[in-house]
């Protein structure tokens, strides 16, 4: 319950312009939602932790560059030694010379100096998944803003709908009661009645229908920006919003090779694999360390006899080392390494045909959807006037039923094809953003 408590602070904190409404609504615009979504949906958080994850496993590679040191003890306690003569018999046991007791304590340290450049390899492999991580947290994060928008504006889409059907039922109870006028004058006949009557029925059926997926469109919308079921999203702005021009969309169509996340992860693929090709090199390359240590013994094993004393001793030197067998062993793993590389570099330019043909076919179709629009508009004009022209003429027995309600439903339809050409161009716009790179 706290929980529930803390989201629904946050969602009414978060958004200062956000209306709030009866009971647990919320009166969202499209930007609102969207961020909102971005702050708060489960997959981004979990695509932010594995950055950070990420992050703290290139750390780890640059420490790796640090000195090696170790810190050592022992203590032993031996048995009498027991010495024989004739094979095993004829044994005597003696005291251990010089005590029985040992004991050590000392550090040491080893730092590389070079290492035929595993160790660049490595910290340079470390920062390419770094880089992914980061890059697919802000896929993720571009992915659900996308489907936060897509949801949004097909919520808006069914309001909008709402309330054509609303003015369908008015226009229907209407229709009715003036045909049941007609029919008690005798101007028309029962099979009218009867239709008009079957039209109101599924005019409610639709009704219900379109409040049914109003409901599941509000839930999806719910778990997006990761609020609990109740809230309901109320959209602030509508289908007639604002759309960029064409015009303004073309650096985006223009960076889409460069900026998209899906080719900005395939050269990053690239690189991490070249950074694992300079590792397995380095197998071919010698290898030269700085290492000392410093220690006290106990007893003194150094002279002979061993004498029951401690000493302290230390040294520093330098180990240097080549694998003579790299040469061969080697070989192979360096050579799918390259074709490894230039897989990958062929898979970056099949990720760039894609994205500029995805992208210009969204340009292209954006475009279409703002000519629709227009197309629309006049439409639902000429669908209006057409309505109430038949609609007189029925009332004056000058038109058949079948006509009018003909007419009614080309004007309920022209006008829910204005919203759905007004929410497809901005999801078109949302999905260029998304495929630019910049949602």
């Amino acid at each position: 319950m706290a929980a529930v408590s803390m989201t629904l602070l946050m969602l009414s904190t978060t958004f200062a312009s956000a209306q709030a409404q009866p009971g647990n609504g919320y009166k969202l615009s499209l930007t609102e939602a969207v961020q909102f979504a971005k702050d708060q949906n489960k997959w981004i958080k979990a695509a932010s932790i594995e950055e950070n994850a990420a992050g703290e496993d290139r750390k780890d590679a640059y420490d790796a560059a640090l000195p090696t040191v170790n810190v050592n003890s022992s203590y032993q306690r031996f048995s009498d030694l027991t010495l024989f003569s004739q094979g095993l018999s004829h044994s005597t046991t003696i005291p251990l010379p010089p005590t029985k007791n040992a004991a050590a304590l000392g550090v040491d340290a080893l730092f590389n100096i070079y290492g035929g450049g595993k160790l660049k390899a490595l910290q340079k492999e470390e920062t390419s998944r770094f880089k992914l991580a980061g890059l697919n947290a802000r896929d993720q994060s571009g992915n659900i803003a996308l489907q936060t928008a897509s949801q949004y504006l097909d919520l808006v889409k069914l309001n909008d709908l709402q309330k054509f059907i609303l003015d369908q039922l008015k226009r229907a109870q209407s229709r009715l009661k003036n045909i049941n006028s007609l029919y008690k004058n005798q101007k028309v006949t029962r099979s009218d009645v009867l239709r008009a009557e079957v039209t109101l029925s599924n005019v409610e059926l639709s009704l219900q229908q379109n409040e049914n997926d109003i409901a599941i469109a509000n839930q999806k919308l719910d778990v997006l920006m990761n609020v609990p079921d109740s809230v309901r999203i109320a959209p602030a702005d509508s289908a007639g919003m604002t759309k960029p021009e064409s015009s303004s969309l073309l650096p985006f169509i223009e960076a889409a090779g460069v900026s998209s996340y899906s080719v900005q992860r395939a050269a990053e693929n690239v690189e991490l694999q070249r950074a694992r090709l300079r590792g397995v090199q380095s197998n071919n390359k010698p290898t030269l360390s700085f290492y000392t240590a410093y220690g006290i013994n106990y007893p003194n094993f150094l002279v002979f006899p061993p004498v029951n004393q401690a000493y302290a001793l230390g040294f520093v030197g330098l180990k240097a080392q080549y694998n003579i067998s790299s040469l061969y062993h080697n070989k192979s793993k360096v050579a799918a390494g390259k074709l490894r590389v230039k897989e990958l570099e062929i898979q970056q330019a099949a990720y760039t045909d894609n994205v500029h043909t995805e992208i210009k076919s969204y340009y292209i179709k954006y475009g279409e959807a703002l000519t629709r629009i227009s197309v629309n508009e006049h439409s639902v004009e000429q669908a209006e006037v057409n309505y109430r022209i038949v609609n007189n003429k029925y009332l004056n027995q000058l038109a058949l039923l079948t006509d009018l309600l003909d007419a009614d439903n080309l004007y309920q339809e022209s006008r829910f094809n204005l919203v759905r050409a007004q929410t497809d161009a901005l999801a078109i716009y949302y999905h260029i953003l998304y495929t630019s790179g910049n949602l």
